[in-house]
């Protein structure tokens, strides 16, 4: 059982970044409250807009990893939110907030022994913890990378 604790050791880490990724708290750190709903020229989205959707997208496949009765949301629509800007600070500090509780809740998951991380989900369809583990490192990974380079793009990365 030595590789499945190893196993589940690196899938932690990845989650969390800070090896080959930046960490989520460096690149939303001391993001200027003024330029959080700005999307400059070359980029897509507002750095609100991909805050939320981290914390939506990291929550739906925590939900799906599970929930017996998870239901699949409409994409794009409740992926992303309605508007480039936050409404107010706190909707910012409850987003990342709920970020962190809702990695910790996957890293747990991860990290329980109890979990097979090979097993199907039976509700899904054929997709195991190990693979939602992969794609949520994937999907955080380069949207943070997406946060970054808005940063850059702003005038507003150290």
């Amino acid at each position: 059982m030595e590789n499945d604790k190893a196993l589940r050791e690196h899938l932690v880490k990845l989650l969390k970044g800070g090896e080959a990724h930046v960490l989520f708290e460096d690149g939303i750190a001391d993001f200027p409250r003024e330029l959080r709903g700005s999307t400059p020229e070359g980029a897509d989205h507002s750095a609100w807009e991909l805050l939320e959707h981290l914390r939506i997208a990291q929550w739906d496949i925590l939900d799906f990893s599970v929930n017996p009765g998870y239901k699949e949301r409409e994409w794009p629509k409740e992926y992303w939110p309605a508007t480039a800007a936050p409404p107010d600070d706190a909707a910012w500090d409850t987003s990342v907030e709920a970020y962190y509780i809702d990695l910790g809740a996957m890293c747990a998951l991860v990290a329980d022994e109890k979990t097979d991380l090979f097993q199907k989900i039976p509700h899904g369809t054929g997709q195991t913890v190990l693979r939602e583990a992969l794609v949520l490192a994937d999907h955080n990974s380069y949207h943070l990378g997406q946060i970054v380079l808005l940063r850059r793009l702003l005038g507003a990365w150290k």
